[in-house]
């Protein structure tokens, strides 16, 4: 009986345990998309991304055995631990390209405003598993001031970016533990009104000289350039204007792999990391962005289906927030590489090079498939 416990087939069985087949293969999909992607985008650097793909998958693996409710008690460390580390990063951060978000810690540097992209939630769900069957306004306002104090922490690194899918992923708890609609309108007619006035009153709000409270003179570039990249076609809109042109020239069917004139002549930015959707568009076309779009869909669809099926309530809101993570990484990126929202510097979930969002998107498929694990083991 021992014996067999370290047979090979046994301990093949009891590595593949934690593994949900459904989203590894949709996860292999993907991982493979980004190879073919990346051989033709930057050939140089697929044995860095090797690395990590090992070093994420090796994260999933370890988060998919751990059980859910291991996972919620660790919430509040984890949060106190990651608020701590932005506020030492506030104090003793290294500067780099004019932002402060890198911690110097021994023979390394990390960046801990990653960390709340999955402590945020995780803690969020935990809040609300201890109030279940008496949330009130009172929780959502507790709640709201949980989120506010790691994204305002962020925002002043500066990291817009990432201090956005901090805000959502927490949002995304909120909403789904049943925050009203009451409170959601208003707040959403504000947000359109700002929107339409910027876009009507653009050429006045983008003059020099015009501040925008709340944002930083770097950010008001950005939406300037949106609005109207032509202004400045060889510095901040340049990057708008060629990915555009990329996506345009590709067609329907594409220029072929490996035979985009964007990518391979050098006028696609950040062709490896932000902007690889262009590099897909061009060279496979609607159809190849098309064939994306549905692996999304298939990793979205399982991950409801297994947040759904949860059995206790913080399951069903870490599973089901880590979920629409996904969608707000891939629908962000493709918004500001096709030049309908701003330059954020978010990665296309999976795809883009770097090792950093990787893990902690692995990191999410991780957590999905314990939650799936906790469901199957659970009593019936």
């Amino acid at each position: 009986m021992t014996e067999s416990r370290f047979h090979p087939l046994g301990l093949l069985r009891a590595f593949l345990r934690p593994i949900d087949p459904q989203l590894m293969l949709i996860l292999g999909a993907l991982l493979g998309y980004a190879y073919f992607l990346m051989i033709s985008a930057s050939p140089d650097r697929l044995e860095a991304q090797t690395i990590n793909t090992v070093v994420a998958l090796a994260a999933m693996w370890v988060a998919a055995t751990i059980s859910s409710q291991r996972m919620l008690s660790l919430a509040l460390p984890l949060y106190i631990v990651g608020v701590v580390l932005l506020v030492a990063v506030e104090l003793f951060g290294e500067v780099s390209k004019g932002a402060q978000r890198w911690l110097h810690v021994g023979v390394t540097r990390i960046q801990p405003s990653e960390l709340m992209k999955i402590a945020m939630p995780l803690m969020l769900a935990w809040y609300f598993q201890q109030r279940e069957g008496q949330i009130g306004f009172r929780d959502f306002i507790v709640a709201g001031l949980l989120l506010v104090v790691p994204v305002g922490l962020i925002l002043i690194q500066p990291d817009l970016g990432t201090s956005l899918l901090v805000t959502t992923a927490g949002f995304y708890v909120i909403f789904f533990a049943g925050l009203s609609w009451k409170l959601i309108v208003p707040v959403a007619l504000v947000g359109i009104i700002g929107i339409g006035s910027i876009i009507a009153f653009g050429d006045t709000l983008c003059q020099p000289g015009v501040d925008w409270y709340g944002l930083r003179e770097y950010q008001k570039h950005r939406v300037c350039t949106l609005l109207d990249p032509t202004q400045d076609p060889l510095g901040k809109g340049f990057h708008i204007i060629q990915s555009t042109i990329a996506i345009g020239s590709g067609g329907v069917l594409g220029k072929g792999w490996m035979a985009g004139t964007q990518t391979h002549l050098a006028f696609l930015p950040e062709r490896h990391t932000d902007f690889i959707f262009a590099v897909l568009a061009e060279e496979l076309g609607l159809a190849g962005a098309i064939v994306l779009l549905i692996i999304y869909v298939l990793l979205l669809a399982r991950g409801f289906q297994i947040s759904v099926n949860a059995p206790t309530l913080a399951s069903k809101l870490l599973g089901g927030a880590i979920t629409m993570i996904f969608f707000t990484y891939a629908f962000v990126n493709m918004g500001m590489v096709s030049g309908i929202l701003p330059v954020v510097g978010v990665p296309l979930p999976f795809v883009s090079y770097g090792g950093t969002a990787l893990v902690t998107l692995c990191l999410g498929v991780g957590i999905l498939m314990s939650i799936q694990r906790s469901r199957l083991s659970s009593p019936k």
